[in-house]
């Protein structure tokens, strides 16, 4: 006698459920919070960009139906790498050979040599014995941080009060102690590394570049610092790798104490000019993060067709600092050309170059203008990238970046910033 067949466990029967009386109302209040975003200036329009290879820092700017080439004075991509012909070489090899994707996470199937040859040439760029590659870099920050801090027995963090997102979001998410010390003020890391147990595990977290001031780190008095106090250092480089040091490893070998630092995290997003993330130390340690970091276990790894463009982008940035030189003799040219027009902006060290202007309409009108009336794209900056008050127009310019094009922008400024200002003024009169 033949048995009923099982049903699938794919199947079910839909049943209706109750309706329950309404009671919280999501649109309404996803709505709020929006129309108070907007309210306070803070509401953000992402620009639709179409990069055009060959061309950089030129772009088409896509407005409904109108398309506009722009000069885009906001890139992170910092030396142009993202359209290299290098780099774009690499790529379209590696789709052929590999295929799109990876295959899996990094420990099933996801592994390819290209990540194994990437992580190399990571470690060997830092002077370090090893490397691990991420997705991106706010994933190797939030998964290493919060993996060395929360297994390290009774472990405490001492952050820079100016740390990216990332690194913060690392520290919560560890739950372990930590302390806040000022901007790059290595005297207060000490007062607070005195007062605690020499027993405990400390680890001290600190970016070298800080991207929206510019403002440059004491790496070497964080340094001698952890050495001190027994300290694990762990450096944020995501804006100073390709730019700084003789073959672009950043600030801590511009420095000279990159063999100091115990962990340097950094970007293939930016100099690189591809996506990724990697956090550079020990063997060890290294393989510490690798072998308990949920961020790293659980996700699927990098593509090899970008690892291998980020390896050759890597490569040819590490044998050509007269690249590196170009681009800092831009940024020197641009702080004259703005100085000289009464332009202010906060001249620091490194090459991110921020006119702070304080005021979200008046920086939200300025790039308005500037797109509009002058074709170049300057995305403002609000809370919470910033604290409110300190609203931005944050300059980078590249090696690509001419001359003739630091003098347009120069002029354009003086123009439209005069010109908002002048529209607050009116509105608040009139209100």
């Amino acid at each position: 006698m033949t048995g009923q067949p099982k049903p699938s466990p794919l199947t079910f029967r839909q049943v209706r459920p109750p309706q329950p009386e309404a009671t919280f109302n999501y649109d309404a209040a996803f709505d709020q919070e929006l129309t108070a975003l907007k309210e306070a200036g803070f509401y953000r329009n992402f620009a639709r960009l179409e990069r055009l290879p060959g061309a950089f820092p030129a772009a088409l700017l896509h407005r409904q139906d109108e398309v506009q080439q722009v000069t885009v004075w906001c890139s992170n991509d910092y030396l142009g790498m993202g359209q290299h012909p290098v780099v774009e070489s690499a790529l379209h090899e590696a789709a052929t050979r590999f295929g799109a994707g990876a295959g899996g996470t990094r420990n099933i199937a996801g592994t390819h040599n290209v990540h194994a040859q990437l992580e190399d040439e990571i470690a060997s760029l830092h002077g370090k014995e090893a490397a691990l590659l991420f997705t991106s870099g706010y994933v190797a920050n939030e998964a290493a941080i919060s993996t060395l801090a929360s297994r390290l027995p009774n472990a405490v963090l001492l952050s820079d009060e100016m740390n990216h997102a990332s690194m913060i979001a690392g520290i919560r998410h560890s739950k372990a102690e930590k302390h806040i010390f000022r901007h790059n003020d290595a005297g207060h890391l000490e007062q607070l590394l005195s007062t605690l147990d020499p027993e405990r595990p400390k680890i001290i977290v600190c970016e070298s570049v800080y991207s929206m001031d510019g403002t440059v780190a004491p790496l070497a008095s964080i340094a001698a610092l952890a050495k001190q106090y027994n300290a694990l250092t762990y450096v944020d480089e995501v804006h100073a790798v390709g730019l700084y040091g003789e073959d672009g490893a950043g600030v801590a070998a511009a420095q000279g104490v990159a063999q100091d630092i115990d962990f340097i995290q950094g970007t293939l997003a930016k100099a690189f000019g591809v996506m990724g993330g990697y956090v550079a130390g020990s063997c060890r340690a290294i393989d510490y993060i690798r072998s308990f970091a949920p961020g790293f276990i659980f996700t699927t790894a990098l593509s090899p067709v970008l690892a291998n463009a980020a390896l050759e982008s890597i490569r040819h940035v590490r044998q050509n600092s007269t690249l590196r030189a170009k681009h800092q003799g831009q940024v020197q040219r641009l702080k004259e050309a703005l100085r000289a027009r009464g332009i202010p902006f906060r001249n620091e060290p490194s090459h991110i170059v921020p006119t702070i202007i304080g005021d979200p309409f008046v920086t939200r009108e300025a790039a308005r203008l500037l797109l509009d009336d002058y074709g170049l794209y300057i995305q403002p900056i609000f809370a919470p990238t910033v604290a409110p008050g300190t609203e931005r127009l944050r300059l980078t310019p590249t090696p690509l970046h001419t001359d003739e094009m630091i003098d347009d922008l120069a002029n354009g400024l003086s123009d439209v910033l005069s010109r908002a200002w002048r529209s607050r003024e009116i509105s608040r009169a009139v209100a």
